[in-house]
């Protein structure tokens, strides 16, 4: 799975991190309602060094900001409060990792030993995240805290396969956001954070995975965010998020989960895969005088196939490169055209590494 790198002392960046201190959690939360309160994302380099294990401003802080005045929601606010609440999933995630392991977590596997201080960064950037999420939201909306989460992963390598999950993804719905946005400053400023997601991605592609980082021309645009946050869902306890949160994501259609049967072997390009819907309580309606298709989404095209409902059986288009991520998603219209006619997922096929696209084909 892994290459060990020979590195030499000399080939090495001497890497001196100025020493951080979180400032200590206020009693109120609504100090954050203050956008010049703390530090700054992009005028400090508190959100890339901060060393400790404990949390990183604001995410010490994780109570909900309510809102300090009344009067219409700004026209971007609903998105902002989405992608906050999923970024508190995401920074979450690197959170658990940066106090569950150590350098000595990786270096068995043979990866460099700045292997740890990489992931410490990436949650550093995550926590920044936050920042600039919050401030992004109008004072007359509320600003959603931070639920309970679990994770499934209690090995490094665990980690280190759904990190590169987690980061493609995220590529994936701030392309969908951008299409939500209303105003200019709101794109710029997704375009930006998809921008950080991609370095994040890379280095887990080159250092860990040993594996060509490019994904082609175009990496995948998929029109509708929300579907994919809904399925960051299953990574929050339910009934832990705070009452004032807004709901999560808001508006949601509550699609049906999609995952790979055991007996998919591949999900690669021109791959026979077979489906399942594996939460009982959200299982599809097919109707029998309707026909349904799979509809596969990669760089910024989308193919249109066939999907038997009795067998639950498809095929990923053979047309597509072998790279990045493809979205599948059902839908009762060719194309899915409308977030209306799309009627589960969506699922995720990691082509790079290929071998954890079936493991992660979720």
């Amino acid at each position: 799975m892994y290459t060990k790198l020979s590195l030499s002392a000399a080939a090495m960046p001497v890497f001196m991190p100025q020493v951080y201190s979180a400032p200590a959690a206020p009693p109120d939360s609504q100090i954050l309602s203050n956008t010049s309160y703390g530090l700054i994302p992009g005028e400090s380099s508190y959100y890339s060094n901060y060393p400790s294990k404990d949390p990183p401003f604001p995410a010490n802080i994780t109570a909900p900001v309510l809102n300090t005045t009344s009067g219409p929601a700004g026209p971007d606010d609903l998105m902002w409060q989405n992608l906050l609440s999923a970024e508190w999933v995401i920074y979450s995630f690197y959170q658990t990792a940066v106090e569950m392991f150590n350098t000595n977590s990786f270096t068995p596997l043979g990866l460099p030993n700045t292997t740890y201080q990489r992931i410490v960064s990436i949650r550093d950037n995550e926590a920044g995240h936050l920042r600039i999420f919050q401030d992004q939201i109008s004072s007359n909306s509320v600003k959603p805290g931070a639920c309970k989460y679990e994770f499934p992963f209690t090995k490094s390598e665990e980690f280190l396969a759904f990190q590169n999950l987690i980061e493609i993804s995220s590529m994936a719905f701030l392309t969908g956001l951008v299409q939500q946005g209303q105003l200019n400053i709101t794109k710029g400023a997704l375009t930006a954070v998809a921008e950080t997601e991609t370095r994040h991605l890379v280095w887990g592609l080159i250092d860990v995975w040993n594996v060509d980082p490019f994904a082609g021309p175009s990496d995948t645009s998929f029109p509708y965010a929300n579907q994919i946050l809904d399925t960051t869902n299953r990574f929050i306890v339910p009934g832990s998020c705070p009452s004032a949160n807004p709901s999560y994501p808001s508006p949601s259609q509550h699609l049906p989960p999609m995952a790979i049967t055991n007996s998919t072997k591949s999900v690669t390009p021109g791959s026979k895969i077979q489906l399942q819907f594996e939460d009982p309580t959200n299982q599809p309606e097919f109707r029998e005088e309707k026909e349904y298709y799979a509809v596969w989404f990669h760089g910024v095209e989308n193919i249109t196939v066939p999907f038997d409902t009795k067998t639950n059986k498809t095929i990923v288009p053979a047309t597509f490169e072998e790279k990045g991520l493809i979205i599948g998603v059902l839908a009762d219209e060719e194309g899915a055209t409308t977030l209306e006619s799309v009627v589960a997922g969506p699922i995720y096929l990691l082509q790079q590494p290929t071998a954890l696209g079936t493991m992660l084909a979720v």
